[in-house]
């Protein structure tokens, strides 16, 4: 049997859809595309000029870098070596935290972009793991750093003499390798090295794409930092295995500059679906109702209306337009008309909805967009498991819940003492399946504690609705409980105050070594 692994599901893209674009990225003021043959090109001979080093199979190599072809190029090539790549976020300004997850993960090589470079100049020589940086930018300053160009070369030479010693390592490779180490925040405790492997990687692609349909023409704009497990999944590998593009955002000097780059990217690439997480939703609806507000009074007055309107038409996705709500039809169609239809221009005009994850989406805010025209169907999952776990869908789903488990997965509710509970009934989320993590780097303890007979222990509390959609409620330590017993999340005390909920509750901590009562006090 052929082994499910990543360079596998690149190569049968490759065969599939070699003249295809499958990245674009913006270079002297255009957009340029590479064909997945392209690619394909860049990683043989970056993994090649890696052989050519020596590195070894299981070897750790950590790539720092904003998202862009290169990132792509040396994370493929980095596994068809047979090694394994730690990405790592370039959100990471504390060098301590930095050099934490380059010495416990032992890297003996990294690979990072220009913009980032001086974060591991700094750190390198307290990194005694660390044989050589490989620069995407900027020319080498010391003997210990080198250019991707450079190691492609390198690579070049090796192919011509080696092409067979070559094939034979990538076609080696088996699916229940480690594939990435991605280290989770560390808020509180050192952060943990989550496990993952090729087939863990593929099997989550294959569930999501059995889930979500992805056209071959279809592109993304990936907004999401392409480290990001959800980006990286969702993104990255399930557009490479339909034989649709993805697209880099323009990344400025500066953190402000990227993002005032988002809207202008958004209109050149024009999108067909973008992933969000809640504060890039927020910044979306922000630049929305300020762009109505500078019209004038009697346009925002009008858009309240639309609004309200489409809430009411729309439901809550799974009855849109039944019952009563056929009467507003007519209605929901002239404000599309007259005003939804010109807001989505502005998002390129092929935008078809946007898939959210990272954490938990307030309602209001999945209606805000379901009456644009441009649902966010929200998702849950861990990096632990790769991450995708339960998601909504355009042909299946109800706002306010994190949609249905995916296929090919298993997916318990249990209590206390790791009995099953009926539906509608909440306690910890439990999940089994092919995309689940081997473990934590290093990190015996902590695995034993997260996996038990091959099931994922989330810490996360949650229940299955009365129409079969997962309601995530939050990490089981921070929820709250009534004193009906009752339990509430901070989350959803939040969206209580958002919409307007109109009781009085008292909560204490949940699990508290220390409970103590808060009084809630709702407008």
């Amino acid at each position: 049997m052929l082994q499910r692994t990543i360079p596998r599901l690149f190569e049968d893209s490759v065969a599939k859809y070699a003249d295809r674009p499958y990245i674009w990225e913006k270079q002297n003021g255009g957009y340029m595309s590479f064909s997945f043959r392209d690619v394909r090109e860049l990683v043989s001979l970056t993994a090649a000029g890696l052989m050519a080093i020596g590195i070894k199979k299981g070897d750790r190599c950590a790539l720092l870098s904003e998202g862009r072809c290169d990132w792509i190029v040396t994370e493929l090539g980095i596994l068809y070596a047979g090694a394994t790549n730690v990405p790592f976020s370039v959100k990471l300004e504390e060098y301590e935290e930095l050099k934490f997850r380059l010495s416990h993960s032992e890297c003996r090589f990294c690979f990072v972009s220009g913009s980032q470079a001086a974060k591991i100049f700094k750190i390198k020589r307290d990194l005694p793991d660390l044989e050589k940086i490989f620069l995407f930018d900027g020319e080498p300053q010391d003997s210990d750093e080198t250019t991707l160009k450079d190691l492609q070369e390198l690579g070049r030479k090796y192919i011509e003499a080696h092409e067979k010693e070559f094939d034979s390592l990538w076609q080696s490779i088996q699916e229940s390798d480690l594939a990435n180490i991605c280290y989770t925040s560390g808020t509180i405790s050192d952060p943990k090295g989550v496990m993952l492997t090729h087939r863990n990687y593929t099997a989550n692609v294959e569930q999501a794409c059995n889930m979500v349909h992805i056209p071959q023409d279809w592109i993304t704009l990936m907004i999401l930092p392409w480290d990001h497990s959800f980006g990286h999944t969702a993104g990255i590998y399930s557009f490479m295995a339909k034989g649709a593009s993805i697209a880099a955002i323009e990344w400025g000097k500066t953190h402000l500059e990227t993002i005032r780059n988002i809207p202008v990217n958004i209109k050149e690439i024009q999108p067909h679906i973008i992933y969000s997480v809640p504060a890039l939703s927020q910044n979306f609806r922000k630049g929305i109702e300020r762009g109505i507000r500078q019209k004038g009074k009697w346009p925002e007055r009008l858009f309240r209306m639309a609004l309200k309107t489409a809430y009411k038409y729309n439901g809550l996705g799974i009855n849109k337009g039944r019952g009563a709500r056929k009467i507003l039809k007519p209605l929901v169609f002239f404000y599309e008309k007259v005003l939804f239809s010109r807001i989505r221009s502005s998002f390129g005009g092929r935008l078809n909805y946007f898939i959210g994850g990272a954490a938990v989406l307030d309602c209001e805010m999945q209606r805000f967009f379901y009456a644009l025209g441009i649902p966010i169907y929200q998702g849950y999952g861990l990096t632990e498991a790769s991450p995708v776990i339960s998601a909504n869908t355009p042909e299946s789903h109800k706002l306010g819940t994190s949609g249905k488990p995916l296929p090919d997965l298993e997916l318990r509710i249990i209590d206390d003492n790791g009995q099953d509970l009926p539906q509608v009934e909440t306690g910890q989320i439990t999940v089994k399946g092919g995309n689940i993590m081997k473990g934590y780097w290093k990190n015996e303890q902590a695995t034993q504690k997260a996996l038990q007979n091959g099931w994922l222990y989330t810490g996360d509390l949650g229940y299955i609705d009365e129409d079969g959609f997962l309601v995530v409620l939050g990490r089981k330590k921070s929820l709250l409980i009534g004193d009906d017993g009752k339990k509430y999340s901070p989350e959803g005390i939040e969206e209580a105050i958002i919409n307007n909920s109109r009781y009085i509750e008292q909560v204490m901590l949940y699990n508290s070594q220390s409970p103590y009562t808060v009084a809630l006090i709702y407008p």
